[in-house]
């Protein structure tokens, strides 16, 4: 036993067993097949005593089968890993070597004095015989190898899925020569599997005992089938119990889009963590119809280094624009947008531009000299404390800059310019919303004026509304990480703040479609499905994270913060478009030359006392109600100043 248990060792350990070793057994396969048929059928004793004559037409035979494995290389496969296709090819190379041999002893016979005529029926037996042994030696083999492989595995892992995920990702693993794990278990949400075995492993139903389960069978991970993600984010109680429980849970990030039918790669397998399961749902455009579009045109980036503008560089980047004009002002990392083009994109001709869109000549240059026919302008201040102190900023960064790109789309004649925008526009309670409402406010009007006529061009303003996305600069998730990661203790606004989340490329999607799907004075407001309260978010994050004694610590809202964020004005509605997840919101129209003359005011008072600044935008957007900020004084005077009506 001893013996046997050091020659599966070494056999299982090996990388392959070298391809002569697999032919020489087969070889000896075919000559005790032939002998033993002899012996079944005519007797050992005349075997005995043919035994020279039968030998020589063996090794005969024999030739004749090592041109049919030469022909279906049955010796190059590994045992471990054989296949039906494997088995298929053994029993396909045993036909043909019978018929070889069948031909040469119609040749031999009577001409070779030694040639010994074997009946037909003992060279079909002794087929029958050879294809068995050879199969069995086959799944033998792979035997021995899973069952060293099975004890040498120290993590016994539950798999969520008996579908086409589920089945793949089991197989995957066991097929792979460094898998650490062993699936000791199926869970299903359909009754009808419960009970049943797959792959020689129960199938548990996906109940209040699951946990109990898994911890009888030593099961201390659970890896989520590419088909089960979406249902595990709706499972927050699962989840949560696997979390308490000290369960890793498991997926394939490459295999979000995963199409059910081609091979699952399972080198990206990572540990889940809370983005992965906030609540949302797959996106697919029209990815022909916007590479149309795109295709062989000039196209400008601003903000192009951004959490946004990076993304939507990359996307744009794979429709083969003509070339592409990256701005940005911030220089460290467009020279990382600059290396990343270099490397991914190499064919696309790429211009890489440090500048201020508030810097009108070097814009004018910027325009004059590459005639963009598209505009992405992602360029903006955002973050809400930081503009709630500098008001100032935010008016000619965000306001003077979307002006002036959007002057220049017009007069050098780009046909779409498409503005990205954010949810704080809406009913904005703070500096930097409200900025975004006005440059909205002035795309609108722009685009209005030029389809009356009286503003000359052709250029189409689309602008697009959106939430927080996942991953971006300065999004809450980072935070939290390093919060975790320091130990505590984690910082929350307000227990009740909720906000809505979509990850950064299916927002860069969604943008490109609505943007060259639009005709021109569209405000396209994204559905970003469920909101997530951030109390609940941080508790997941602390549980994920495996961290101890973590604490969540409320902090009061910030200046100018909701408690959530809202996609439409309450005096809004929303139209239908081309795309589910796309809608049109039907919103107050403004006359262009009021706009004009009003925001010009506004930047005129340049860097000036921010009450008077922040009084003039609220001028300009009445929505704008202040919130936690010093200028709630502005927007009930009498109250402050002790007058009533």
């Amino acid at each position: 036993m001893r013996l046997f248990n050091k020659l599966t060792s070494w056999y299982a350990t090996r990388n392959a067993m070298p391809y002569w070793t697999v032919l020489f057994l087969d070889c000896i396969i075919v000559l005790f097949s032939g002998f033993l048929s002899y012996a079944i059928i005519d007797g050992s004793r005349l075997m005995l005593q043919n035994f020279h004559y039968l030998l020589y037409s063996e090794l005969l035979t024999l030739v004749c089968y090592l041109i049919a494995f030469r022909v279906f290389h049955t010796y190059s496969g590994i045992l471990r890993f054989s296949s039906f296709v494997d088995l298929q090819r053994v029993a396909m190379a045993v036909i043909l070597g019978q018929c070889l041999t069948f031909l040469m002893e119609l040749a031999l016979v009577g001409v070779v004095p030694w040639f010994l005529e074997i009946p037909s029926i003992v060279e079909l037996f002794s087929a029958i015989i050879a294809i068995i042994l050879m199969w069995c030696a086959r799944i033998w083999g792979k035997m021995i190898y899973e069952s060293y492989a099975r004890r040498s595995r120290t993590i016994r892992a539950f798999i969520y899925g008996t579908r086409e995920g589920g089945i793949a990702i089991a197989k995957n693993l066991n097929s792979m020569t460094d898998n650490p794990y062993l699936i000791s278990g199926f869970i299903s949400d359909n009754p009808e599997m419960v009970a049943k075995r797959v792959m020689g492993v129960c199938v548990y139903p996906n109940d209040d005992n699951l946990i109990q389960q898994m911890k009888k069978q030593h099961a201390s991970v659970l890896i989520v089938s590419p088909l089960k993600l979406d249902e595990l984010r709706r499972r927050e109680k699962m989840v949560n119990s696997m979390i308490d429980a000290g369960i890793k849970i498991l997926f394939l990030p490459k295999a979000r889009e995963w199409d059910g039918k081609s091979t699952l790669e399972m080198d990206g397998m990572r540990e889940i963590n809370a983005e992965d399961l906030l609540p949302r749902q797959q996106i697919q455009i029209d990815l022909e119809s916007v590479g149309k579009l795109l295709d062989g045109r000039r196209i400008l980036i601003t903000g192009a280094a951004g959490s946004i503008g990076s993304e939507m560089v990359r996307q744009i980047a794979s429709f083969n624009p003509g070339e592409l004009i990256l701005i940005d002002q911030a220089e460290t990392p467009l020279h990382d947008i600059r290396l990343m083009m270099n490397n991914r994109f190499p064919e696309v001709k790429a211009h890489t531009i440090v500048a201020d869109i508030s810097n009108h000549d070097r814009m004018e240059d910027i325009f004059r000299r590459f005639k963009p026919e598209y505009v992405f302008h992602a360029a903006a201040y955002k973050h809400v404390p930081m503009m709630e102190d500098n008001p100032a900023e935010s008016v000619v960064n965000n306001i003077l800059g979307t002006r002036i790109v959007a002057d220049l789309a017009v007069k050098h004649g780009s046909q779409k310019f498409v503005m990205v925008s954010t949810d704080k526009a809406v009913n904005p309670t703070n500096v930097m919303g409200c900025s975004k409402r006005i440059c909205e406010i002035y795309v609108q009007s722009l685009d209005k004026a030029i389809k009356e006529g009286s503003v000359e061009g052709e250029t189409q303003f689309v602008t697009t509304r959106f939430g927080n996305v996942l991953g971006s600069n300065g999004s809450v998730i980072p935070l939290f990480k390093e919060q975790i990661r320091r130990g505590g203790p984690v910082t929350v606004t307000h227990p009740d703040i909720i906000r809505f989340f979509m990850l950064i490329p299916e927002a860069c999607k969604l943008v490109l479609e609505a943007g060259t799907m639009g005709n021109g004075g569209e405000i396209f407001v994204f559905d970003m499905g469920e909101p997530v309260r951030i109390a609940d978010l941080a508790k997941r994050m602390i549980r994920l994270s495996g961290a101890k004694n973590v604490e969540i610590k409320f902090t009061g809202l910030r200046s100018g913060e909701k408690l959530y964020e809202e996609v439409l004005n309450d005096a809004e509605q929303t139209k239908p478009t081309f795309h589910p997840k796309i809608k049109i919101a039907t919103v107050r129209q403004y006359d262009y030359a009021e706009v004009e003359r009003s925001i010009s005011a506004l930047i005129n008072l340049g860097f000036t006392d921010p009450m008077e600044i922040v009084a003039m935008m609220k001028r300009i957007v009445p929505e704008f109600k202040s919130q936690h900020s010093v200028y709630e004084v502005l927007d009930n005077p009498e109250e402050n100043t002790g007058t009533s009506h």
